[in-house]
């Protein structure tokens, strides 16, 4: 192992026990247990109101029923889609006022049910995540397109007229995760509700064991498909029961957080150590790419509350991984146009 490989391998190290150390349950919050938001919130569901705004769907009858129909045909039809309901707007309103009254004594925001204060615009609840997102799946696809472009109409075909590149099968499928994840992504951060969380999380867990899968293949050169099953089996099952898990038995943030830095560091540490090992033509652009993704996690870590309660780390971390995936797949359409040309030289 040459000396960068094990720099690299001692620094990630040290980086998985960082982020194991600082990783924890955050749905126990200071905000929603705060007395006087509590109040709020069960005098909000009694009365409809919070201060001078009152909200039609928390109106019932005597019979329990909402008064003038079902809340979520009461609002415009533009709205109507991001269901929010009584509950959902007294603690809205209620961790605005709250928060209005923190700053005013010099307090600084808290978390609500494992939330930052964000402020809603046009019915989304974290529109600048939302938007992010909404970028991440556009230039995921502009690149999954691009390879296969390349791939099936730029580069050599065999006389089958298969591709001569071993990987293009585990490319589209990252791609199609990969759209997947900022698809929900989005959905998610426009309403969060445990549905959509659960759809958020099911899609991550699934691109990370899917790229662990990728970087050991591609790394250790792996084309042999008993070889191929053999790795990749043992992750899909580990992967598959946590989805379970966490869709049937318990949603659990924490555990998720751990598994999910574990899968992602496991294949920042690989790709690293192949960067330093190996005399590929674009193994800077992967060096890139991984120092890139390393940094980008500590956003995970280091939380701030949201600036102008619109932007906090992770919208951040949405916004770095857009050139680090525009990187990533100029490296995926490399590593094709080489291996192709080696192959191909090797076929005449």
């Amino acid at each position: 192992m040459t000396q960068m490989a094990r720099w690299s391998f001692h620094g990630i190290l040290a980086f998985v026990s960082l982020l194991a150390f600082v990783t924890h349950d955050v749905y126990a919050s200071v905000g929603d247990a705060d007395p006087i938001y509590k109040a709020c919130v069960e005098q909000c569901e009694k009365t409809g109101c919070v201060g001078e705004t009152c909200f039609q769907h928390c109106k019932f009858s005597s019979d329990g029923k909402p008064v003038g129909g079902p809340w979520y045909l009461q609002e415009p039809l533009y709205l109507r889609w991001k269901q929010w309901d009584c509950h959902s707007d007294c603690r809205y309103h209620c961790m605005l006022v709250r928060e209005e009254e923190r700053e005013k004594h010099g307090g600084k925001p808290v978390k609500y049910h494992g939330k930052w204060p964000f402020h809603r615009a046009y019915g989304f609840q974290e529109p600048v995540s939302v938007a992010l997102s909404a970028l991440n799946l556009a230039i995921q696809f502009h690149g999954w397109v691009s390879f296969f472009i390349l791939i099936y109409y730029k580069l050599p075909l065999t006389p089958s007229k298969k591709t001569y590149y071993e990987y293009t099968g585990l490319w589209h499928i990252y791609g199609i995760l990969s759209m997947n994840l900022w698809f929900w992504s989005a959905v998610f951060h426009s309403r969060d509700v445990e549905l959509t969380e659960k759809l958020d999380c099911s899609s991550a867990v699934a691109l990370l064991g899917f790229s662990l899968i990728l970087a050991v293949l591609r790394a250790f050169n792996m084309r042999d498909e008993a070889a191929r099953v053999m790795v990749s089996a043992p992750i899909i099952a580990f992967v598959t029961t946590h989805i379970l898990y966490l869709n049937f038995f318990n949603l659990d943030y924490g555990l998720n957080m751990k598994v999910c830095v574990a899968m992602g560091v496991a294949q920042l540490l690989i790709w690293a150590v192949w960067a330093s090992a190996t005399r590929h033509p674009s193994r800077f652009k992967l060096w890139v790419a991984v120092i890139g993704g390393g940094l980008a996690m500590l956003l995970e870590i280091y939380d701030f509350p949201p600036y102008q309660g619109y932007v906090d780390a992770h919208a951040l971390w949405h916004a770095t991984t857009i050139p680090l995936t525009y990187l990533w797949w100029s490296f995926a359409k490399d590593d094709a146009e080489f291996r192709t040309s080696s192959l191909h030289k090797k076929a005449k």
